[in-house]
């Protein structure tokens, strides 16, 4: 029997809601088409397809690269945020971030799911989460912490500002975003690798990828 936690609702992403994200890419944000910086908050959606529960192994499309990075998710109950659940979110690496492409957001199987919505008073409410580091391993190997502390927008500030804009019903996610390397990159994953996401107060996500099956 599975008993992994997987999503009910619709799964939102932030773009640019890290602070040295943000700033490498606010020499750009002055420029056409948009001549200045987001006043709202960026957002994308991971379409059902993509959810891959803890575990299991997400195929990689022949001769694309693919990113892979960690994120914590807030989900949605009547009574507002409930729980938080931590995520591997996959991409075929692009440089449009402003409007990311359905196609490499939404391929099958690009959402690696954490096995538990961990209550969030649990972890101190939304205020505790800015004390999480998300450590991202490829085999094992420590390729990236990732510190809340460093959001752009805060977890209530985020769900606040999104809130003026749209609402988010019981089951939906909202993703806090995810940070990059020093290079501005995300970490690349291959045929063969396995990704292990890990935080205080959380089981580890854990996906392993392989090469898509020809037909």
């Amino acid at each position: 029997m599975n008993t992994h936690w997987m999503p009910e609702g619709t799964v939102y992403g932030t773009l640019l809601n890290f602070q040295r994200e943000h700033a490498l890419w606010a020499p750009r944000m002055s420029e056409a088409p948009y001549k200045a910086p987001p006043s709202a908050p960026v957002l994308y959606i991971k379409t059902a397809n993509t959810f891959t529960a803890a575990g299991h192994s997400i195929a990689l499309p022949a001769g694309k690269p693919v990113v892979v990075a960690a994120t914590l998710g807030l989900v949605v109950g009547e009574t507002g945020v409930v729980g938080a659940v931590l995520f591997n979110d996959v991409a075929i690496a692009h440089d449009s971030y402003y409007r990311p492409p359905v196609k490499f957001q939404c391929v099958d199987g690009f959402l690696g799911v954490g096995p538990e919505c961990v209550p969030l008073q649990r972890l101190g409410g939304l205020a505790g989460l800015s004390d999480l580091h998300l450590e991202l391993r490829i085999n094992g190997v420590h390729r990236q912490t990732t510190a809340l502390a460093e959001l752009v927008r805060d977890a209530a500030t985020l769900l606040a500002d999104v809130g003026e804009f749209m609402s988010l019903r019981t089951g939906d996610v909202l993703m806090l975003g995810s940070d990059c390397l020093p290079d501005g990159t995300r970490p690349l994953v291959h045929a063969g690798d396995t990704v292990e996401i890990s935080a205080t107060g959380f089981k580890p996500v854990v996906h392993s990828f392989q090469a898509e099956e020809k037909a």
